[in-house]
């Protein structure tokens, strides 16, 4: 069912950051964009995305670059035009000069004059349940910003991600960007929920010279020292960071019935 039949009551936009060059997946990845690498037979990386959004939000943005703006478009009309889903091209060409996460989100919130609540999920992340669990809790701790945890379980694994701390109210306490030696092994996905009211500060940050817009945790940990942040853990289902070519061999097999 598209977005057009369900648009919900809430007016939530959605971002999905499509826009990097997956070097660390060459040479897969040099003639096609990791979200649209193929998981089933007839599902990419991001219909898995889209398909959990619909109905949940308004209006979905795929940000992405030049490169592969004409490959989006393409999966764009094949998802058909009862989905409200917008292609938007960050205008970079390489890996040198991308925009990082935190330009690519404010480049689509300044260019579609975007107000209202926007939930943001990385292109090469997969979520094997429905969004609608994170939503609900985001949508309760506004106007405070949110983010998707999941415990990995391992701390050798959890120093390749955002490792985070929470108290009894799912407030952060503590954001470390690949850490040496992690506090947790509760990570953070690449699922953020921004009210409304949070965009100034990302407009701030992602204007500032002297802060980094590629990493999506730094952003995380400057909102932090301004106002409380909160996680929600994920318990229901696997999460999948697509990061090198183990990980979405993985993902396929699990998908596709080798692995239970």
């Amino acid at each position: 069912m598209g977005l057009r039949e369900r648009v919900p009551e809430n007016r939530t936009k959605a971002i999905i950051l499509a826009a990097g060059y997956a070097t660390r997946l060459y040479p897969l990845t040099l003639g096609i964009p990791k979200p649209l690498l193929k998981i089933t037979p007839d599902k990419a990386v991001i219909d898995f995305i889209v398909d959990s959004l619909v109905g949940s939000v308004e209006e979905i943005f795929v940000v992405t670059n030049r490169k592969f703006y004409a490959d989006f478009q393409a999966w764009r009309r094949g998802r058909g035009p009862a989905e409200r889903i917008s292609v938007i091209n960050d205008g970079t060409r390489c890996n040198e000069d991308r925009l990082g996460a935190i330009g690519d989100i404010y480049d689509v919130i300044a260019r579609e004059n975007v107000a209202s609540d926007v939930v943001v999920v990385g292109g090469d992340n997969l979520f094997e349940k429905s969004f609608d669990p994170f939503l609900s809790f985001a949508r309760r701790s506004s106007p405070r910003a949110s983010l998707g945890l999941f415990d990995i379980k391992d701390r050798a694994s959890a120093s390749r991600f955002g490792v985070v701390s929470v108290d009894r109210r799912g407030r952060l306490t503590r954001f470390q960007e690949k850490p040496r030696d992690p506090k947790s092994t509760l990570v953070a996905t690449c699922l953020y929920y921004f009210p409304a009211q949070t965009l100034p500060l990302l407009k701030t940050y992602a204007l500032d010279e002297t802060t980094s817009n590629d990493a999506s945790g730094n952003y995380i940990r400057w909102l932090m020292e301004r106002q409380e942040v909160y996680g929600f853990t994920l318990t229901k289902g696997h999460w999948f960071d697509i990061g090198h070519l183990d990980s979405y061999k993985e993902v396929v097999a699990r998908y596709n019935g080798s692995v239970k």
